[in-house]
């Protein structure tokens, strides 16, 4: 399996990355394909943009081509399936969530020259376009609309409780590998809710080259093991989690999966 180190990230657009990503977990990838529309994509953006002058103006032009002309949009009705976190598939579709929509816009975008960066915010993935001299705006990728600190308050707040403010350092800049390791749980759970287990297998291999010893990431595996009908393999898993973490209320839940398992064990040898 293709190992993915942080360094690897770091030296390309994000959009890259996630197709690495994305050929690590399922070989079947159209990684050319995708590289070749995202080429063709970027190329008709210029064309479309040649006469507009002022930057700002330039801008607002892409965000109609990308959501109005090409069809771009927020995957409203299967928000969570799996193919909303292949950038093939949604370059294809053109349907996706935040991450897998903004990380196409943003690498069209960076390749224009127009000062856009990605943020991991609490609730999803957001754009932040950064004019010189001018305070900061966020774009929603779902749907190329600019968002409000005041409704990304409300957001949080949605999200953490009625305590929550909205904090300088939620609307950093953030790095390639840890967006990458968000993509890389969302596909994850995808995968895991479409019983794809082998794919979602290799997605928990993949976030254990980074974390070797995470006991979340080996619970997962256990349990994935399990529907494979690797036992032994699913038990040392479980075991490992009871270990490493005993004050988890899932601990407890697993000891007696762990003993159900090993008595019908016993009883089939």
């Amino acid at each position: 399996m293709l190992e993915l180190f942080d360094e690897d990230f770091d030296a390309m657009e994000l959009v890259e990355g996630a197709l690495a990503l994305n050929k690590a977990i399922n070989p079947q990838t159209q990684v050319q394909w995708a590289d070749a529309e995202l080429s063709r994509l970027l190329q008709e953006a210029e064309l479309a943009l040649v006469h507009e002058v002022n930057e700002q103006q330039r801008f607002e032009a892409l965000l109609r081509l990308f959501y109005h002309q090409w069809g771009f949009q927020g995957d409203r009705e299967s928000y969570f399936h799996s193919e909303n976190g292949f950038v093939d598939k949604v370059l294809e579709t053109r349907k996706g969530i935040p991450v897998s929509l903004g990380a196409i816009l943003l690498y069209i975008a960076r390749k224009l020259g127009f000062p856009l960066v990605g943020v991991t915010f609490p609730t999803q993935f957001l754009l932040k376009l950064e004019w010189y001299g001018e305070k900061a705006r966020y774009i929603n990728p779902f749907n190329g609309e600019f968002v409000s600190e005041h409704t990304l308050g409300a957001w949080l707040i949605g999200h953490k409780g009625p305590l929550a403010k909205l904090e300088s350092k939620h609307l950093l800049e953030t790095d390639n590998p840890t967006v990458i390791g968000r993509w890389l749980a969302l596909l994850k759970s995808a995968l895991l809710r479409e019983e794809r287990y082998t794919l979602a297998l290799k997605c928990t291999d993949l976030a254990l080259t980074f974390v070797p010893d995470d006991p979340y990431e080996i619970r997962d595996r256990g349990f994935i093991y399990q529907q494979l009908d690797c036992h032994q393999i699913a038990l040392n898993d479980y075991q490992y989690f009871i270990d490493q973490c005993p004050d988890d209320p899932a601990a407890e839940l697993l000891k007696n999966q762990v003993t159900a398992m090993s008595s019908t064990q016993v009883t089939l040898h």
